[in-house]
């Protein structure tokens, strides 16, 4: 029996970042049994790059260094952004996606706490703008071996047709874009589908859900965001694939492909650009999910994920405002 006073210990940053880390490892872990071990190096890069960042422009502002560099805060955003980079890119991308995110969209907003846009997101948009090649290099899931992958990321020549394979997404799209194909058509003649998704890659987001199932559990982010965006993009890509089923992919398929289990738990569900409200959070994260599978099917892009959290990030404010709940003694929520 639990007696009172009821009481509980306030979350710290450092141990929230470090259970964030903690629900990474599964994905991680798929991540390098089936696709590219290489990730542990990007990490690596990724790590030190995001914590010398961090140091330099608390220096430049004249601000305490170790509490902020224990926080682990940049650490988490440096492994977001090689998560939602290919695997094989080139080291110094790796090196600029996590400058932009740390230097121009963190301290230059102000600092942890202070960002309006998903630093990893912003990186993410940069650099597919700016190296639209090399951000679509993915490698075909365990057919590199680890020195090969090494060499590409360390700066060896790149010879595209050979170390590179279309994603489930992108495989999806261009076959239905080719003329004349089906959804089954193209399922039966790519080579980059496995059961229900991206072959090999199927593992990534059993290990994302698991480690978001291990932050539920530890109350680290509540249902709201994760249920909403899932139901969202499985509501939506249901509705299209029922009006079109030969046109449309099942919306297991986009549960189980590109990055939407990382975006689930990992993205969307990020406290300080997010939506703040119980409601709010429903309409951020199934917003997020729409804007993403629209650009997923009828975009320019095959994933969309990144593009629509900066969206929603800038109706945050709208959203948080008209969906707070009324004070109690006050109608509608105003005196």
């Amino acid at each position: 029996m639990i007696h009172s006073p009821y009481i509980r210990k306030p979350a710290s940053v450092q141990s929230v970042m470090l259970a964030v880390l903690l629900a990474l490892l599964p994905g991680i872990a798929a991540y390098v049994w089936q696709v590219a071990e290489v990730v542990v190096v990007n990490l690596l890069i990724a790590t030190v790059t995001a914590l010398a960042a961090e140091a330099l422009m608390l220096a430049a502002r004249r601000r305490p260094i170790a509490p902020a560099l224990s926080d682990l805060s940049a650490v988490v955003t440096a492994w977001l952004v090689v998560l939602c980079f290919p695997p094989i890119l080139p080291w110094w991308v790796t090196v600029l996606g996590v400058l932009i995110a740390i230097v121009a969209v963190k301290h230059l907003y102000g600092g942890l706490g202070q960002n309006p846009f998903n630093p990893a997101m912003v990186a993410y948009c940069a650099m597919i703008v700016a190296f639209p090649s090399l951000m679509s290099q993915w490698p075909p899931a365990g057919q590199l071996d680890f020195q090969t992958q090494l060499d590409l990321v360390l700066g060896s020549a790149r010879q595209l047709d050979a170390i590179t394979g279309a994603t489930a997404l992108d495989a999806m799209r261009t076959g239905l874009r080719a003329g004349g194909a089906s959804v089954e058509t193209v399922l039966q003649q790519a080579g980059a589908f496995g059961a229900v998704g991206g072959r090999g890659w199927e593992w990534l987001p059993l290990g994302y859900l698991a480690g978001g199932l291990y932050l539920l559990a530890r109350r680290i982010v509540t249902w709201h965001m994760p249920v909403a965006f899932l139901a969202a993009l499985a509501l939506i890509s249901t509705v299209f694939w029922l009006a079109d089923p030969a046109q449309f992919a099942p919306p297991w398929f986009h549960l189980a492909t590109g990055g939407a289990m990382l975006a689930a738990f990992f993205i969307v569900t990020d406290p300080i650009t997010g939506a703040t409200t119980p409601r709010g959070k429903l309409i951020f994260a199934a917003g997020i999910a729409v804007i993403a599978y629209l650009i997923r099917v009828f975009g320019a892009f095959p994933e969309g994920i990144a593009f629509a959290v900066l969206l929603m990030n800038i109706c945050v404010p709208v959203i948080d405002m008209k969906t707070q709940p009324p004070v109690f003694g006050h109608r509608g929520g105003r005196p």
